[in-house]
């Protein structure tokens, strides 16, 4: 029997300040249900999650707590764990960076570098920024706070150990250049090399003294490693790696890593932090890290405070795990952010599993029963009428495109051809009519027939459907007295000479979402209450001043406007910058070249409608980075006194973008 083909796929390890939001769980969800088809199709998976424990603010966090730095990610990891458990995620490991092993291979990391002259001792001085344990330059900073999550910073200088990010920058280059494949999505490997790469890298900081919870470095006790190459060093330790090179079982079969599942966030983290570490322990590169876009609560970030933090056990007592799976899953776009509401979930699961699944295999069951007594047979080709052929047709061609967009991680686009599936089936009902023909006794066959096809169909769909809703197939299955179809089978139809049926309970009821606002209310509430309890009252805010009459601006000379450069721009992509309610980032093409633009215009135009706009822009603005993204000039618009704001555009749609103004 040949081998199965190893597979290795990692989720970012959750970082153990407190317990994850539904847009944490979506990674484990996301990587499970790939796991999951991986393991269909045939290969022998490994899949690795678990928990970052080391840090400043764990350890301040558990200061505060009144515990141990230890006793309190014990806590947490366990309430993550918890949550993996509860969604079905069927990891291979839950990795932990307090576990011994890797505390030990990871010194033993810092000293081999070390030792090879990879890393030396500095002294750093910056702006430091405790949530996101990362330093800033004055000029990196975004209104006086920190780029990536716009809190507070502090001035900070420490003695340090420093990793030579340069020495190996051309290499990852050249790696990234000749494997396309590397990065995913294509716009985040660009961003990665234009914003970063190509800039020129800077000598990262690898240690810390200014706090103890970490791994000392065992040549200088002063230390302890710097969270990264602590963190990310768990892709490898998890398996068995060993720098002494006595690797365990699952480092020699699984490495590199197929996939590095990770939230866009942290990209820069893992395309160019972890690439450069792994080539200086001469290991092969991971052969894929896939940043996935954010589920953002409503039209911004989930905030206690609001009350609109949306957490997985809530969501799973109120719609059900395989629902809460099915939402995530499905409505996260491949490379822009999705959204996430109560009203959403509740939408979604009346309109899809409600009415779509769950109302096919009622319907089915419930038609078998009272007219076969739960018994149908193979359909006859002779008995083969109207859209059978194009509807068996359907049923056998669906597990291809399944595949096809699974390979390519589109998991939500996977998901949508199985539903596709199911809503030809429903239309199959309404084409062929069953309960006309049950009143004709020379129909009979072909009622069965056509019964027949709808468990096919249901079969198909539900052996497709079990990486993605693994309970809600179960169930699916044991209603038809089945077992989940393997991939090749799925691409055929009449496998079974007879189905025999049982009645189930629905699998989801219609929900009314008036019912569940008295206990999402309650959610808020406490959520709202946490945060009083847990934070001062804020100080009473002052009278407004009265607005100031607008200042006139000095005249200037047609000198001085030619100094300004206006351009046309097309609007060829948008998305909302991560952690701001405010901006958006447009990618602008002006004729033969393209720019990154970041407009503080998200309240009042959303990414899609600003798709295929032509705009007028300032295009000689020195380029600045906000909110950690590259803005190369400004939109023009104008703004009233009752807060209306519109975009200047040109009066001709079909001008050409870059078209000069003046």
């Amino acid at each position: 029997m040949e081998a199965k083909k190893p597979y290795y796929i990692t989720t970012a390890i959750a970082y153990t300040s407190g317990k994850p939001h539904i847009g944490n769980t979506y990674e484990a969800i996301l990587a499970d249900a790939i796991a999951r088809f991986k393991r269909k199709q045939g290969y022998d998976v490994f899949f690795q999650t678990g928990t970052d424990e080391h840090g400043q603010k764990i350890q301040e966090k558990a200061q505060a707590a009144g515990v141990t730095p230890q006793a309190f990610v014990d806590g947490v990891a366990k309430e993550i764990q918890e949550i993996w458990d509860m969604v079905g995620t069927s990891y291979d490991k839950f990795m932990r960076t307090t576990d011994k092993y890797h505390e030990k291979q990871v010194a033993a990391m810092f000293k081999k570098f070390y030792e090879r002259g990879d890393i030396y001792k500095g002294e750093y001085e910056g702006m430091y920024c405790t949530p996101c344990e990362s330093f800033w330059t004055e000029s990196q900073l975004v209104d006086g706070k920190c780029p990536d999550c716009g809190r507070e910073v502090k001035p900070a200088k420490e003695e340090a150990y420093f990793f030579k990010m340069g020495k190996y920058a051309d290499r990852l280059i050249a790696h990234i250049e000749s494997h396309p494949e590397f990065i995913q999505p294509v716009s985040r490997k660009n961003e990665m090399m234009n914003n970063f790469l190509k800039k020129g890298l800077q000598d990262l900081c690898v240690s810390r003294t200014s706090f103890t919870w970490g791994i000392p470095v065992d040549f200088d006790s002063r230390h302890v490693v710097y969270v990264w190459l602590d963190a990310l060093s768990n892709y490898i330790t998890g398996l068995g790696y060993d720098v002494e090179g006595n690797h365990g079982d699952n480092f020699k079969k699984h490495w590199p890593a197929d996939l590095h599942l990770i939230g866009k966030d942290i990209l820069r983290f893992h395309t160019i932090y972890w690439p450069i570490f792994l080539m200086a322990l001469d290991l092969p590169l991971p052969k894929q890290i896939f940043g996935h876009p954010w589920l953002l609560q409503g039209e911004g970030k989930m905030s206690k405070s609001k009350g609109n933090v949306m957490y997985a056990d809530d969501l799973v007592r109120l719609y059900g795990v395989d629902a809460v799976r099915y939402f995530v899953l499905h409505e996260m776009p491949f490379e822009n952010d999705g959204q996430i509401t109560w009203e959403l979930v509740t939408e979604r699961f009346n309109a899809d599993l409600a009415n779509v699944l769950g109302n096919l295999v009622s319907r089915t069951i419930a038609m078998i029963n009272k007219y076969f007594g739960g018994t149908v047979i193979a359909s006859k080709l002779e008995n083969e009428e109207g859209t059978d052929s194009e509807f068996k047709g359907t049923v056998s061609a669906v597990k291809d495109k399944v595949v096809a967009k699974a390979d390519g991680l589109r998991i939500a686009d996977a998901i949508f051809e199985i539903f596709t599936l199911f809503r030809r089936a429903n239309k199959y009902i309404d084409e062929t009519m069953p309960w006309a023909l049950a009143k004709d006794e020379s129909k009979k066959a072909r009622l069965n027939d056509v019964l027949y096809n709808l468990t096919e169909a249901i079969m198909t769909g539900a052996s497709l459907l079990d990486s993605f809703m693994p309970a809600t197939s179960e169930k699916i299955f044991a209603a038809f007295g089945q077992e989940s179809r393997s991939l090749e089978d799925c691409a055929k139809f009449g496998l079974v000479d007879s189905v025999t049926v049982r009645e189930i309970s629905p699998l989801f009821a219609r929900l009314d979402f008036k019912a569940l606002q008295p206990e999402i209310e309650k959610i808020r509430q406490e959520q709202m209450a946490s945060v009083a309890q847990a934070e001062p009252q804020s100080a009473p805010k002052t009278e407004e001043k009265p607005k100031k009459e607008e200042e006139k601006m000095p005249e200037i000379t047609i000198d001085d406007f030619a100094k300004v450069e206006l351009k046309v721009g097309e609007i060829i992509a948008c998305e909302k910058v991560p952690k701001s309610s405010k901006l958006l980032h447009e990618t602008v093409k002006f004729g033969d070249e393209v720019r990154s633009v970041v407009s503080g215009i998200a309240k009042h135009y959303k990414p899609e409608e600003m798709v295929g706009k032509k705009v007028v822009f300032v295009t000689n603005l020195k380029p600045v980075t906000i909110c950690g993204v590259l803005s190369q000039g400004m939109i023009l618009a104008a703004e009233d006194e009752k807060g209306v704001l519109s975009l200047v555009v040109p009066e001709k749609g079909e001008i050409d973008d870059g078209a000069k103004l003046g």
